[in-house]
Formats: structure tokens, C-alpha cells, sequence
């Protein structure tokens, strides 16, 4: 059951301090952008009641629209428009920023979250209204204060224009900005349309992939003691070749095999179990781009298993998986930039997602972002989270609080849930705890 305790007081646009020269008014969105789905990318920072501090909610709010405010001077584009769904209209037209009252104990929240009301601490429905589509703002902003004194800053960035890497560079700009860091706060890269240039989509339009079944969301925390039995079980399993695999590829075969087992469970007619996993291109490409390079500069790869036979064990599992991954190369991005492969590639995956003997198993991973770096002058945030996705097979991997484990957000059908939670032998990995 949902719980709503959050109380909306005021909406407004915030605006940059200083107007974009005219110069930078018209910025072309990258091939990589038109291709992205059309929906917001939420995440929520929680921050604990500040000690012997007396700081009151009306200057914290005065000072975080402020030093938003001058922070859309450097990140110009996010107060703009998209136009003709080509280019943003960098006009300032400002970013929405919400305050809200959060009518419970922060500690509650934390200790105990409930992922469906999560929600609430977001100033948009993050899988409704797409801002590819109209005049709605780039960026959603909500300020919740807690009656116990603490925060949750929740932002909701349109995933035409930027990945989480991109929201998690301006979210840390606008923090540093804020405690009057101003050495810390970088110039952001606004040109990912020279490396990849806007294409004729051919007809080809993104989706959403939203579900109208009904997803439930499940959190599963490996802390740092899990991930190392689990490297070492990865290493060591029979058919593993890969002796060294990251906490990710680990993590990712892992759950893969057991959404696997809950697929076979059905009696269903899948044949092919396809994971696709994302991949940050910043460090890939040839030379690399730098960390603040804005735009979605990302990219799924496709690793397949049968059904039938050998081959949708762990060990094997984690050898494709790893496998596909490391194919994300320089060379894969320079036949990215100058072909058109990549759109039939994409055509024919839709193709494939419609037939029915196919299942798809989606990872993307926000580990290893500084999501645990946001300082806005009271402290880095207990907790860091986001909330459920309206989409099947769906898992979002984030970071513990300690740096050291990672909480896998998995968005099953909900049939598909309750057979995964008798999964005696996944439980036994969860450690349940944020700060794990």
C-alpha cells in the first residue's frame, strides 16, 4: 500500500542568473540523443537532520535556487527546449523547481523504503510526459523537507538531452556551488553532435518500452563481503574463463541466471535469453571524452543464451556477458560515428523484443558515479536511490553508501517477483541495509 505524505507548497521556473549569448542559443542534439527514450531519468539524494546546526528551511531554499540558478550558466542547455526534435533551444526558459513538505521521519524512509512511494519525493512522473515531445522543461527539481529536519532532493533530467553520468556532473556542479566550492565546479562538454551528428532516423522513432502490466520492484543489496564470495564463486565455477571480473559483470550474470530460472519455471516457449547491459563510451573512445562531456554518450550491448542445452549457467553466463561488454571498444565507437549500422541493428532488435520466444534481461549500472559526493553544505546524502521502473526485466545497479557494495533495483512483472523471491539462494546474497 502506498502512503502519501508529501505536501506540494510551491512551483516555479528558475531561471540561469546570466542570459545565453546568442551564439549558443541553437545546440544540435547528437545521434546518440535522437535514439534515447523519451523519458526522464529520476534520482533521489537524501541528506540527514543537520546537527547544531539552525539553519532554517527558508534560507536552505533561497540558497539551492540560487546557486541553481547560477549553475544553469554553465549548463545552459538544461533551461532550454527541444525543438523539432533536432536541436534545443538554449532560451532559458528555466527548469521547474518544486518545494514540498514530507510529512514522516527521514529515518523511515531510509531504513525501510518502500520503492512505489518513492515516487513522491520526484516533481514529475519520470515515465509519463516526455520533454522530446513539447514546450515541458529539461529538468524537474523537488526540494521535500522532512519534519524532522532532514532532505531528499529529487531531480528528474529528460533522457533525450543526458545519461546519469551527465545528471550526476551537474547535480555535484550545482552542490560545489552551493557550499561556495566555485573551484570545484567544472565547465561542462556540450559537443557530443560533433562526434556523433544528427542522422536521418529513417522513420525510426524511440520508445519507451513502458509496460502496462503491472511491475514490482524489488531492492537486493550485495555488500562488500557478498561481492567478494561472489567474484570468488565467479572465478572459480566451472566454465568460467573470466578469473577477474568486475563487481558489475559479477552482479549482472548473477541475477541473470535467476531471472533465467524464473523464465524456464513458467513452462513458457522462450528459446533465447538475451541480456543487454549499458556501456559508458566516455572512457572507450579514441581519445577518450572527459567525464563532464554532457549528452548520452552511452550504449547497450547484447550477449545471448539458449534455452536448450548447456550454456545459461553462471559461469557461462558471466563469460558472454563480460565478453559483450568488452566488444564496446574504440573501434566499435568509430564504426558507431560514421555508419548506419547501428539504426538497422536497432531495427532489427525491435524486431526480435516482439517475438515471443525471446526474453530480454536490461542492466544498466550507476555504480561508481559520486552520487555520494553531493555536498550542498550540510553533508553528503545517507542515501542515494531512485525509484521503480515501469518496465519489464528491467535492473538498475547503484552504490552503497560506503562506496563498497551495490544495491541491484530489479523491475519484475509481478508473477515474475514471487517466483524470484523464493529464490532461496539469491536471498541469501541480499544484505538488506543502505549502508552495506
Amino acid at each position: 500500500m502506498v502512503v502519501s505524505h508529501v505536501e506540494v507548497i510551491s512551483r516555479e521556473m528558475v531561471k540561469p542568473s546570466s542570459p545565453t549569448p546568442h551564439h549558443l542559443r541553437n545546440l544540435k542534439l547528437s545521434f546518440l540523443d535522437q535514439i534515447a527514450p523519451p523519458v526522464y531519468i529520476p534520482l533521489i539524494f537524501f541528506y540527514k537532520p543537520e546537527l547544531g546546526n539552525n539553519i532554517v528551511r527558508a534560507q536552505k531554499s533561497q540558497s539551492l535556487k540560487q546557486s541553481l540558478s547560477d549553475t544553469l550558466t554553465r549548463f545552459y542547455p538544461l533551461a532550454g527546449r527541444i525543438k523539432d526534435d533536432i536541436f534545443i533551444d538554449c532560451n532559458d526558459a528555466g527548469v521547474e523547481y518544486v518545494e514540498a513538505q514530507a510529512h514522516a521521519q527521514l529515518s523511515h524512509v531510509v531504513e525501510n523504503p518502500n520503492v512505489e512511494e518513492l515516487k513522491q519525493y520526484l516533481p514529475i512522473g519520470p515515465f509519463g510526459t516526455s520533454a522530446a515531445m513539447g514546450e515541458e522543461a529539461l529538468l524537474a527539481i523537488q526540494i521535500n523537507s522532512f519534519d524532522c529536519g532532514g532532505l531528499a532532493i529529487g531531480l528528474c533530467i529528460s533522457h533525450t538531452i543526458a545519461d546519469v553520468s551527465s545528471l550526476v556532473t551537474f547535480t555535484n556542479a550545482w552542490a560545489a556551488t552551493a557550499r561556495g566550492a566555485i573551484e570545484n565546479v567544472i565547465n561542462p562538454s556540450f559537443e557530443l553532435a560533433f562526434h556523433f551528428p544528427p542522422r536521418d532516423l529513417l522513420g525510426f522513432m524511440p520508445t519507451t518500452g513502458i509496460t502496462k502490466e503491472k511491475i514490482v520492484t524489488k531492492r537486493f543489496v550485495f555488500d562488500k563481503m557478498k561481492l567478494a564470495t561472489l567474484k570468488e564463486s565467479a572465478s572459480s565455477t566451472i566454465g568460467s574463463r573470466v578469473k577477474d571480473p568486475t563487481r558489475v559483470e559479477a552482479v549482472s550474470a548473477l541475477i541473470w541466471s535467476h531471472l533465467i530460472n524464473v523464465a524456464k519455471s513458467k513452462l513458457s516457449p522462450k528459446k533465447i535469453f538475451v541480456a543487454t547491459h549499458a556501456v559508458n563510451l566516455r572512457s572507450r573512445m579514441s581519445p577518450p571524452l572527459p567525464d563532464h562531456a554532457l549528452g548520452n554518450i552511452c550504449r547497450f550491448t547484447h550477449a545471448l543464451s539458449m534455452s536448450e542445452g548447456h550454456g545459461t549457467e553462471f559461469g557461462d553466463l558471466l563469460n558472454k556477458l563480460s565478453s559483450a561488454i568488452r566488444k564496446i571498444d574504440s573501434d566499435y565507437v568509430k564504426d558507431l560515428q560514421i555508419g548506419d549500422g547501428c539504426l538497422d541493428y536497432l531495427k532489427v532488435m525491435i524486431e526480435i523484443f516482439s517475438k515471443r520466444e525471446v526474453e530480454f534481461c536490461n542492466f544498466s549500472s550507476w555504480w561508481r558515479f559520486p552520487v555520494y559526493e553531493v555536498d550542498y553544505g550540510w553533508g553528503k546524502p545517507v542515501w542515494v536511490g531512485t525509484t521503480n521502473f515501469p518496465f519489464k526485466n528491467v535492473t538498475i545497479l547503484m552504490g552503497t553508501s560506503c562506496g563498497e557494495g551495490i544495491e541491484a533495483w530489479i523491475n519484475l512483472l509481478e508473477d515474475d517477483m514471487i517466483l524470484l523471491e523464493r529464490d532461496h539462494k539469491l536471498l541469501s546474497l541480499d544484505a538488506g541495509k543502505i549502508n552495506a
